[in-house]
Parts: structure tokens; C-alpha cells; sequence
């Protein structure tokens, strides 16, 4: 069951890390392309390396077609937060948090047919359970209109693509060779994106001009949810190991619930940074979410 913590602290410090990044980007991004606040995710993965390969000094013996594929996806997973920063710039956070649920549905496939997980009835209908709940949140009644946002919805769902595959080569590797050898050469593809995106002219003249005029600021606030992000990031790594990677993916997908619920402190307690709508229909909506998550858990964890 101590999988289930380390599952858990992904979408509860990703949630947080939603905030920081909706105000981020309205803050300081509103104007600059989001793949510069990628560089600063490539950084604090590049400044943790030394530290893991002092602790662990079996980072360069996998073979170097392992460590190619595991590169990649560290690439892929910058990819898909590019997908996701680009869709969060133009909707509110608890609109694009719901796509998250086609990760999951991405990892399943894709584990059935590369590492032949196979889940019993009880965990598949948990994982239902589990996204039918965290699906609920972002349903909005008594709208009158209703827009289909085919940009939003291709984003999320090349996001949901990229981050399943990371996730899968991952978990390949972790288990194969080392957890940290292989978070050591997921963090390498990270840094390689970030080297990717700082060969573009406009993303270096950008970052220079943020660093000039909002420096303290970008450091302190964007530092502490890079911090929060990693967190989440390696405990949800950290739980592939022990439990099959769409019920993993699956409880991940809660972070819109867990979106809301911060919503909702933001709301109450710092209202310039964040509202949430608190009627009751609002309530009684999330409150049955989160009934039906809480179910889909016990049944995934029995």
C-alpha cells in the first residue's frame, strides 16, 4: 500500500504546480512563448544530475540503446508538458486539467500490448470509477452555449500520447536496471530539450528579457513549483514500480479533482490568485467526485 502514497503525492504536488503555472503564465507569460518556462523544468533537472550520479554510481552501465530510449523519454515528457503549458496559456486550469484523463487510457493500451499488464475486473472498474469521478468535475451545468475547442482537444490529447510513452519507457527501465539510473537519463532528455529550445534565437531573447525585468520574482516563484512539480513527478515515477502503469496513471488523473479542492482554499483564503465558483450545485458535484474516486481506490488497492 505505500505505492499508493507515492501515486497519490503526484496529482496532489501537481495540482499545486497547476496554480503556480496558471499564474505563471497570466502573470509573465501572457506575451512570451510558454516553451520558455520549459527551460527552467530542463534546469532543475540538469542541477539534480551530479547529486544522482554521486549516490548512484551505476548511472552510465545500462547499454546505450537503453539509455538512448530512456533520453527519449525524458524528451517526450517535455513534449508533452510544451502540449499542455500551450493549452493552459489560452483556457482556465480547471477546464484543461480534465484531458489529463486520456493519459490513463493512452497507458492502458499501451501496456497491454508492450508489457502485457493485465488488469482484473475490480481494478479496471476502480480505474472507471476513478476517471468517471475526476470527469465529473469539469462537467458545467445550466450553460446555455457550448463551444468544441479542437485545438485544446489536440493538444491534450498529443499530451496524453507523449506522457503515457514516457511513463511506459520509464517503467520498463526502472524496473529492468535502477530507479535512479533511469531518472538520472530521464533528466539527461530532459536537459536535452531545454539545450533544443535555447538553439531558438526568440526563446533566448525572451528569456533574457524576463530574467531583466522580473528576475527575483521569476526565481523564487517559478523555482518553488519546479520543486513542487519534481516532487510529484518522482513519487508518481516511484509507484510505476509497484503497481501496473494505468491504475497509475489513473489515480494521477484526480488532479483536476485536487485542482478544484486548492481552487476552493484559493477562493476562500487568497481570492487574487485563484477563484472557484462555491454554490451549492458546485459542491454537491465535486463531493459526489470525490465519493466515487474514493471508491475506485479501494477497489484498485484491494
Amino acid at each position: 500500500m505505500a505505492w499508493l502514497v507515492f501515486a497519490f503525492s503526484g496529482p496532489v504536488l501537481w495540482a499545486i504546480s497547476t496554480h503556480f503555472d496558471k499564474y505563471l503564465v497570466e502573470r509573465y507569460f501572457k506575451h512570451t512563448d510558454v516553451a520558455v518556462l520549459l527551460l527552467f523544468t530542463a534546469l532543475v533537472g540538469l542541477l539534480t544530475l551530479p547529486f544522482i550520479a554521486f549516490f548512484e554510481p551505476t548511472v552510465f552501465a545500462p547499454r546505450p540503446a537503453s539509455i538512448a530510449l530512456i533520453v527519449l523519454s525524458g524528451v517526450l515528457y517535455m513534449g508533452a508538458m510544451l502540449f499542455y503549458l500551450h493549452a493552459l496559456q489560452s483556457d482556465e486550469a480547471s477546464v484543461v486539467a480534465p484531458f489529463f484523463q486520456a493519459v490513463p487510457l493512452f497507458g492502458y493500451v499501451l501496456a497491454y500490448f508492450i508489457l502485457g499488464e493485465r488488469l482484473s475486473t475490480q481494478q479496471i472498474t476502480g480505474g472507471v470509477l476513478i476517471v468517471a469521478g475526476t470527469l465529473i468535475v469539469s462537467l458545467r451545468f445550466g450553460q446555455k452555449t457550448h463551444q468544441f475547442k479542437l485545438r485544446l482537444v489536440l493538444l491534450m490529447l498529443y499530451c496524453g500520447l507523449a506522457a503515457a510513452t514516457a511513463s511506459l519507457i520509464f517503467k520498463m527501465f526502472a524496473i529492468e536496471v535502477a530507479f535512479w539510473t533511469t531518472t538520472f537519463w530521464m533528466f539527461v532528455g530532459e536537459a536535452v530539450f531545454g539545450a533544443a529550445l535555447l538553439c531558438v534565437g526568440s526563446y533566448r531573447r525572451q528569456l533574457v528579457d524576463l530574467f531583466r525585468s522580473n528576475a527575483a520574482a521569476l526565481l523564487s516563484i517559478n523555482g518553488s513549483n519546479e520543486l513542487i512539480n519534481l516532487g510529484g513527478s518522482l513519487g508518481n515515477r516511484y509507484a510505476l514500480m509497484f503497481a501496473p502503469l494505468s491504475i497509475v496513471q489513473a489515480i494521477s488523473s484526480t488532479t483536476a479533482l485536487f485542482v478544484f479542492a486548492f481552487g476552493v482554499v484559493l477562493s476562500i483564503l487568497f481570492p487574487q490568485f485563484g477563484r472557484e465558483t462555491l454554490s451549492w450545485r458546485d459542491l454537491l458535484q465535486k463531493g459526489a467526485a470525490a465519493v466515487l474516486v474514493g471508491i475506485g481506490v479501494a477497489l484498485v488497492t484491494r
